[in-house]
C-alpha cells in the first residue's frame, strides 16, 4: 500500500483476509515510488494507491504488479474504509481475473 494512504487501509486490508502492509513498515517512509514497485514485483503483491504515476506506469505496460488507483479526494479513514468497502468485492474479482490496473472512482 502506497506512502499515500493511510496504515490503517492496510489494518483492514488485513482484516478481510489480504496480507496487506503499509509502504512506511514495507519499504520505509522516504521510498521512491521505483522502491514501492520493484518491491511490491519481487514479492507478488498489489499496490494500492492514490499516485498517478504506478497507474501511467502499468498504462504503459511496464511489467510490474498489479495496480488499484483510488480515485477519492481527500477524505478521513473511516470514510475511505466505507467507501472502498461497497467496492471491494468488484475489486478483488478485477485482480481475480488478471486486471493490471483498476481504476476506482468516487
Amino acid at each position: 500500500m502506497d506512502a499515500q494512504l493511510p496504515p490503517a487501509l492496510a489494518e483492514w486490508l488485513r482484516s478481510q483476509g489480504h496480507d496487506a502492509v503499509h509502504a512506511i513498515s514495507f519499504v520505509g517512509v522516504d521510498a521512491s515510488d521505483e522502491a514501492i514497485w520493484d518491491a511490491a514485483k519481487a514479492e507478488s503483491r498489489i499496490i494500492v494507491t492514490k499516485d498517478r504515476d504506478f497507474a501511467v506506469w502499468v498504462s504503459a505496460r511496464r511489467n510490474g504488479p498489479q495496480v488499484v488507483w483510488i480515485r477519492l479526494g481527500n477524505a478521513t479513514t473511516r470514510s475511505l474504509i466505507a467507501w472502498l468497502t461497497l467496492r471491494w468485492l468488484s475489486i478483488q474479482d478485477r485482480l481475480a481475473e488478471g486486471a493490471h490496473l483498476i481504476e476506482v472512482r468516487a
